[in-house]
């Protein structure tokens, strides 16, 4: 429950302050009443709220919220008033997050703070995009329309997301296993033919390649715990430099760089924000407002830096293709898209449709990305323990024909 510092006067004029535990500053005046203290001034304790509206651990999944969403459009929609929508939803919530955000919310709207307003302030739950829609839909007469494409639009953004990670999964994986297997394999499987060699080591005999595979392996055996520190090391300074704008920025062109899988991320990156730009503009959002919002759906900084000076040529009166086209970043049918919808005065229609389009095309491409990725990770591994297995073989079978 939301606490409020106060400051009043009892009955004998003397000043008093505290803090005292209510669901709305009304009921904090009420209950100060009751306590015979004539509050002069009442104000939300800041840090009881930072914890959930600042801290970006206290998120909700987006598939929770599209469900929320759904149910509070669904309500409202049936005539059941927004305070008692809130309410219920609150008490029925299986996420206690969401529930106690809820409560804070309904205490707001009923002191009647706007719902769009209020929800900006728990930044962590609900995104950029739905507080401005439902400020949109409040402010326009169609607030259950705005929840609704809200709700569509989360699940759909938590679907593409499921699908490009269920899709990764299974060459990791592989990776994973693999890599596990093969450093078993050199660390516990291989020193134990070392002693087995001395004879042909000896006769100047060893093979070349054998004799490599025993030092690397003697090397891991004694110096394993050093690499393992090395790579500890570099991943806490690889942390430490991607904390940082400069780090982050490093990072997003180096996505974009990546064979193959790079055009597949930046054209993901792009559909997204097409998506939002065209909800965000088909529910009535002014197009900067629109644009400062969807920039950040992109996740990538070169991409929002590009659009970031899209929306600047947007405020001296010109086009928004034409700078999109000069960053290089987006696909040449992309903007050509978006310069017909603008010529149309349609951007809010063909957005959407090129975000379906340019997703159809990059999920395809995915597929067959992974697709060929497994079986390259298989031959990978088998080919690294083909080798260890020749190198083991090869003495064995010298040391028999010796024999």
């Amino acid at each position: 429950m939301p606490s409020f510092q106060y400051a009043a006067r009892d009955r004998s004029g003397k000043s008093i302050a505290g803090v005292i535990e209510a669901a709305s500053q009304r009921e904090a005046s009420v209950l100060l009443s009751a306590r015979e203290l004539f509050p002069t001034e009442i104000r939300e304790n800041q840090s009881r709220t930072w914890g959930l509206r600042g801290n970006r651990r206290h998120k909700v999944k987006g598939q929770t919220m599209a469900v929320f969403y759904g149910q509070l459009a669904s309500l409202l929609r049936s005539g059941v008033p927004m305070i008692r929508s809130l309410a219920l939803l609150g008490e029925q919530s299986s996420t206690p997050t969401l529930g106690e955000v809820l409560r804070e919310v309904r205490s707001r709207v009923e002191d009647g703070e706007p719902l769009g307003d209020v929800m900006a302030r728990y930044p962590g739950v609900f995104s950029d995009m739905a507080t401005n829609m439902v400020r949109a839909g409040t402010e326009g007469g169609f607030l259950e329309d705005a929840l609704d494409r809200v709700g569509n639009f989360t699940e759909l953004q938590e679907d593409l997301k499921g699908r490009t990670v269920s899709a990764m999964a299974y060459p990791v994986f592989l990776f994973t296993v693999g890599s596990v297997v093969i450093s078993a394999l050199l660390v516990f499987f291989v020193p134990k033919f070392d002693m087995l060699f001395d004879r042909l080591r000896q006769k100047g005999e060893m093979p070349a390649m054998t004799e490599g595979l025993l030092s690397f392996s003697r090397f891991l055996q004694s110096y394993g715990w050093i690499v393992l520190i090395a790579i500890a090391v570099a991943g806490l300074a690889l942390q430490s430099k991607l904390s940082t704008d400069a780090g982050q920025r490093w990072l997003d062109r180096m996505k974009l760089k990546i064979p193959v899988l790079g055009d597949i991320l930046k054209n993901l990156a792009v559909a997204r924000f097409c998506r939002v730009l065209g909800t965000l503009l088909g529910n009535g959002v002014p197009i900067l407002k629109s644009l400062e919002i969807s920039r950040s759906a992109t996740g990538n900084r070169l991409l929002t830096e590009s659009i970031a000076d899209a929306t600047e040529n947007i405020r001296s009166g010109e086009s928004l293709a034409t700078p999109l086209k000069a960053s290089g970043h987006f696909p040449l049918s992309v903007v050509e898209m978006i310069r017909v919808g603008e010529e149309s005065n349609s951007l809010d229609r063909v957005l959407p449709e090129i975000a379906e389009s340019l997703e159809k095309r990059t999920f395809r491409r995915l597929d067959l990305f992974v697709r060929l990725l497994e079986p390259i990770l298989l031959l990978v591994m088998a080919v690294i323990v083909l080798a260890v297995v020749l190198a083991l073989l090869v003495p064995v079978l010298k040391s028999s024909t010796t024999l």
